[in-house]
């Protein structure tokens, strides 16, 4: 699969996408709009697998590599919270990111035929960056939720109510829990895998660094939930939290202290 085609099957996906968002608020059943952004998912699906083995190696070796798996994943958990909770707005928000991602890539691509290195070529290489994408993608979703929540809360203040309802925070916090949950495997393998490549478990490296702060900020907001704390606080923190998982996934590798240092920037 080579490089050059991938506008093609991003502009395709792109369009699946969009055609399913709209489609959501259109049609009375779920199933056209689930089947067409499910067709988009399919061909970024395609496109990874032909790159997987183009390269002979995964395509996560980059960040554009990285943020292929970020578009799919975020398409998927779009889908499935839209069949779970007929919540319409999901696929908007899902398709807005993962197009977004997509012309990130068009325009700086960071794809690279590149031999793994060797601490890259692990048999926790894969589990490790799909787990952590899958986490990323569904806390990205989350946050967009969250954001749209506030603001919808804020119209409405004064006039019906002005606080989101219990089950849509309940939609938040389940969705929390399962990312976070996915972070927590995704340190842990991240973990194993560094007592194999290094020799040791944690050596607070700056990405280790941000990862942990990303993993406590996450934690934080659950805990603010069990004391049924302030929606708006509550959103607040989640967006915090998604600033630091942004520094984590690719802001620590601008940091200063991380360049020639950290053995996490390749």
């Amino acid at each position: 699969m080579s490089w050059s085609l991938f506008v093609w099957f991003a502009a395709a996906a792109a369009l699946c996408w969009v055609v399913g968002s709209v489609l959501a608020f259109v049609s009375k059943k779920t199933w056209p709009a689930a089947s067409a952004s499910l067709l988009g998912t399919v061909a970024m699906l395609v496109f990874i697998v032909g790159m997987w083995v183009t390269l002979k190696r995964p395509p996560m070796r980059t960040m554009g590599e990285t943020r292929l798996w970020y578009s799919f994943f975020l398409s998927l958990i779009g889908v499935v919270i839209y069949l779970s909770w007929r919540y319409k707005w999901i696929l908007s928000f899902s398709t807005m990111m993962s197009v977004v991602f997509l012309a990130v890539n068009l325009f700086k691509p960071e794809i690279h035929n590149r031999p793994l290195m060797p601490a890259l070529q692990s048999p926790w290489f894969v589990p490790h960056v799909i787990v952590y994408m899958f986490a990323y993608a569904l806390l990205g979703a989350v946050t967009l939720y969250a954001v749209y929540l506030w603001i919808h809360s804020s119209r409405l203040a004064g006039r019906h109510r002005a606080e989101p309802t219990l089950e849509e925070m309940k939609r938040c916090d389940v969705l929390v829990r399962v990312g976070w949950s996915f972070l927590t495997f995704g340190m842990v393998m991240g973990a194993l895998w560094a007592k194999e490549a290094w020799g040791d478990w944690w050596s607070w490296d700056p990405k280790e660094t941000w990862a942990f702060a990303t993993w406590l900020g996450y934690l934080g907001y659950l805990h603010l939930r069990q004391r049924r704390q302030d929606p708006r606080t509550a959103f607040a923190v989640l967006v915090v939290c998604f600033l630091l998982l942004q520094m984590c996934w690719y802001g620590v590798n601008y940091l200063p202290s991380a360049r020639g240092i950290s053995v996490h920037t390749y």
